[in-house]
């Protein structure tokens, strides 16, 4: 229409343009006349713009109508995005609908649980005014719940674990005593709560388990301090409380410091973890450390004051009761196991094969790993109440495409019974979240480009975790997008630091062809290995583009300016918002100005455009721009500036365990052949030095997190064990004392292991956490044998009969404290990703405990039982 009434397409903006910003406006014709619109209006509907003369033909005018379709109507969507309830939340009733979502975030400082609450209030004042009676609001994600209903469930554990240790005391010593105990674990929690708030720490998940956790090692002290106080009674029952309670405190004071701070050595090298598990983890050895000097502090100032106060003369005789009950119970069963260990015949032959036993399970114990009997794992999956389903279709799919795609799977996946909303975004970034942070969902903005939030019924309402869930519906939705030629990934809320996938290969090379083609090797390897699932890589297909090349000679021969051109061609392509309608609206429509998309869709209709020249008449843009066929440009990658590709996957199956994926690819990955032939060079650690002389691989991922929070809490937990040593020698003053108090601590590993295995939990950086912690533990109860062995030969004792005495007096104190412990960890392992920490407490406290029991108190005895009395300094 436009060629044939002889009109360019700037010709049409000039007009619209001029109706719409001037009061006496109007179009300057083909012949140079003026043709105006209706003196003092605007263009203010539809109707007007199409009635616009544009131009004078042969004496008849040339409507905006004639040479253009007018519609009032939205802009062509270039995203779209739905709500649709689960199966089991009324799906049926309402099915998908058109939605914006809103996300809101708090400022630093401020309480998640206030801000969602006042944000929802807010909410609800505006329906009926600003929010219409048709439109449903629903809250799909609300942090501030959850971070409430794990701050309650976490504090109630934390009352029950100080009422269990508050009972424990109640049945072991007495009513009074016990009263004493919870008094001081009372104090301490909150002076330590205090302490933690001083220190910059909020009250979070993590805080809170460093508090259940320590709660057992918080009372210890206390627990010691009374239970001496109760021998002393029961040893002096005239004696006057005053003269009682500083002699009692004053016998256990150095090694309860000592033991104390070995505890304390353990824990905070942990602190200084680095990396992104640095922060995550920082409160755990923080708040415990502090938790400790505090009730160090309590035990020795507020405990004897309040057993001054509370214990009086009451209890006295059930004291030396309960202390004779004691030793007559334990002293005849200490005999009895120490008897073959220490007789003078056949002793040795019997110690030796109790070595060579603890030797036997110690390697067994390592051996479980290996045997993949215990899994190691970064850390396990939390039951959370969301997932997403990352849906990436062929470049160049129209956006509606993907939102059919998109509905085929929100449908799938909203038949399980567990969910309760989708929400799906089909050529627009979901609002980001957690693994938005370093997976960069948020940039994902083209039309092939979909995402799925699947939101789950909370926990308390389904009995499926949301791991297990996600599991089940995989395969479904592999299926849906296999017949769309879309790669399909179910992304699971990471429980520790996000990483770009659990399993990342970064592929290294001279260039970006022979890059590309090993990066093509290493994904069929992924697809190729059982267990790897969600594979996918950062290359994309070649897509055709065409360039349009302006011919600029032929241009200024016809007088066209290159500028004009590209205006044209700018409009026909994108469109252009010419002016805006006066309709008296809050927020005017803009009367925008395109191609229809049928003809968008060839290049050569756009070519068919007309611009004015010089004469004065028109010509087609074919004659000044030439078409050149092209690709699309590639997105390209690089880290520490070297370019790179990626190829990504996840584990999932029996192992679950991204680093036994990753390790199952490597004999076919080294028969991945590099550049030129040359073999692929791997890498663990760091990135290669010189890709560019060959090709070469570097794990990445869940990996790499793994690698750099094991090494550094390896290297924690020898730091404490140095500590630990140094201590102990500026105690004794003597270099083997150390070595027998600390032999005990490898016997953890027989608990600990078995204990995973038995529980079919897997060993998670959280278990490693309890390890550590339990190197302080045991070592806190070694120095209270070896004090005690070495007083009683201070006071005379032969060695052979202090041995035997220790294990008989120490145990009830040790197995209290143990027991305590035990109890901060029960309330604890039940949740999914801190029951390593708590399977490592447990088990390996019951059964270190019980060896070191035995174990401590003959190698004392080994190593010094050529005198007749070891080497005594007074501690």
């Amino acid at each position: 229409a436009l060629s044939a009434h002889g009109l360019s397409a700037r010709e049409l903006v000039a007009a619209l343009a001029a109706a719409g910003v001037a009061e006496q406006a109007g179009a300057i014709v083909g012949d140079g006349r003026y043709s105006p619109v209706q003196a003092g209006s605007f263009l203010a509907s539809a109707d007007e713009v199409a009635s616009l003369v544009v131009t004078v033909r042969n004496g008849r005018p040339v409507y905006l109508g004639d040479v253009a379709t007018v519609v009032r109507g939205p802009d062509e969507p270039t995203a779209y995005v739905w709500h649709g309830a689960g199966a089991a939340a009324g799906a049926g009733q309402g099915g998908h609908q058109p939605a914006v979502t809103i996300a809101v975030s708090k400022k630093p400082g401020e309480n998640a649980i206030d801000v969602a609450t006042q944000v929802i209030e807010r909410v609800e004042l505006l329906r009926g005014t600003f929010i219409p009676d048709g439109v449903t609001l629903t809250v799909t994600r609300n942090y501030g719940v959850t971070a409430n209903d794990k701050a309650m469930k976490l504090i109630q554990k934390l009352m029950l674990a100080t009422i269990s240790v508050v009972v424990l005391v109640l049945v072991a010593i007495g009513r009074r005593e016990a009263v004493v105990v919870g008094a001081a674990v009372i104090v301490t929690l909150a002076a330590t709560l205090f302490a933690s708030w001083a220190w910059g720490f909020t009250i979070n998940r993590v805080s809170l388990f460093a508090l259940i956790f320590s709660i057992g090692i918080l009372v210890d002290d206390a627990i010691v301090v009374v239970e001496n106080i109760h021998r002393h009674r029961a040893l002096e029952p005239d004696a006057p409380l005053a003269r009682i309670i500083p002699a009692a405190v004053d016998e256990v004071g150095g090694p309860t410091i000592l033991a104390t701070l070995t505890v304390i050595a353990a824990l905070l090298p942990m602190a200084f973890v680095s990396g992104l598990m640095g922060p995550y983890m920082a409160p755990i050895p923080i708040n415990a450390s502090l938790g400790m000097l505090i009730s160090l502090a309590i035990a020795f100032v507020v405990t004897p004051w309040m057993a001054l106060r509370w214990l009086g003369r009451h209890g006295t005789q059930n004291a030396q009761t309960a202390h004779a009950g004691a030793d007559s119970r334990l002293m005849p069963l200490a005999r009895r196991i120490f008897a073959p260990l220490l007789d003078a015949r056949r002793g040795a032959r019997n110690r030796l094969i109790l070595w060579l036993a603890m030797a036997v399970l110690i390697a067994a114990s390592v051996a479980l790993p290996v045997a993949q009997l215990v899994i190691l794992k970064m850390l396990p999956f939390d039951n959370k109440s969301e997932f997403q389903v990352i849906v990436d279709l062929p470049v160049g799919t129209p956006v509606e495409k993907t939102a059919a795609v998109l509905d085929e799977l929100a449908r799938e996946v909203a038949r399980a019974p567990e969910v309760r909303s989708v929400q799906s975004f089909a050529g627009s970034a979901a609002p980001i979240n957690f693994n938005g942070l370093v997976r960069q969902y948020a940039l994902r903005a083209s039309p092939e480009l979909g995402d799925l939030q699947v939101n789950l019924f909370d926990k308390a309402d389904r009995d499926a975790k949301s791991h297990e869930i996600a599991q089940r519906v995989r395969p479904a939705l592999a299926a849906i997008g296999a017949r769309h030629r879309a790669a399909v990934k179910v992304v699971e809320v990471p429980p520790g630091p996000p990483v770009l996938a659990p399993i990342v290969a970064e592929v290294y090379g001279p260039d970006a062809r022979s890059r590309e083609a090993t990066a093509a090797q290493v994904r069929a390897v992924f697809d190729a290995t059982p267990g790897v699932v969600d594979t996918d890589d950062t290359l994309i297909a070649s897509a055709p583009k065409a360039r349009l090349v302006i011919d600029r000679r032929k241009a200024a021969a016809a007088g066209v300016s290159q500028q004009e051109i590209v205006a044209t061609l700018s409009l026909s392509l994108a469109g252009e918002d010419v002016t805006y309608l006066r309709d008296a609206s809050k927020y005017p429509a803009a009367a925008q100005l395109r191609l229809a998309d049928a003809d968008i869709a060839e290049i050569e209709t756009v070519l068919k455009l007309s611009v004015r020249t010089s004469d004065g008449g028109t010509a087609q843009l074919r004659e000044f721009v030439r078409v050149v066929p092209a690709e699309r440009d590639k997105p390209r990658y690089r880290k520490n500036m070297l370019p790179v590709e990626y190829v990504v996957g996840d584990a999932s199956g029996a192992t679950d365990s991204p680093l036994y994926a990753m390790f199952a690819m490597r004999d076919a990955i080294v028969q991945v052949v590099g550049p030129g032939g040359s073999p692929l060079a791997e890498h663990f650690i760091s990135v290669p030095v010189d890709p560019y002389r060959g090709g070469a691989i570097k794990w990445d991922g869940e990996w790499q997190i793994t690698y750099e929070t094991f090494r550094d809490m390896g290297a924690a937990y020898a730091v404490g064990l140095v500590l630990i040593y140094l201590l102990v020698v500026a105690q004794f003053g003597s270099y083997l004392v150390p070595l027998v108090i600390m032999a005990p601590i490898p016997l953890t590993i027989i608990g600990i292991l078995p204990g995973h295995a038995l529980m079919g939990a897997q060993f998670t950086a959280t278990s490693m956490i309890g390890m550590i912690a339990l190197a302080g533990i045991i070592v806190r109860n070694s120095i209270l044998l070896v004090d005690f062995i070495r007083l009683r030969v201070a006071q005379g004792a032969l060695l052979h009969d202090a041995v035997i005495e220790s294990a008989a007096v120490r145990a009830q104190p040790i197995v209290l404290t143990a027991v305590a412990a035990m109890l901060g960890g029960l309330f604890i392992v039940d949740d999914p990703i801190f029951n390593g920490l708590a399977i490592s407490l447990l088990f390996g406290i019951a059964v270190s405990t019980l060896l070191t029991l035995v174990v401590i108190p003959l190698l004392y005895y080994v190593a010094f039982r050529r005198s007749e009395q070891a080497p005594v300094r007074a501690a």
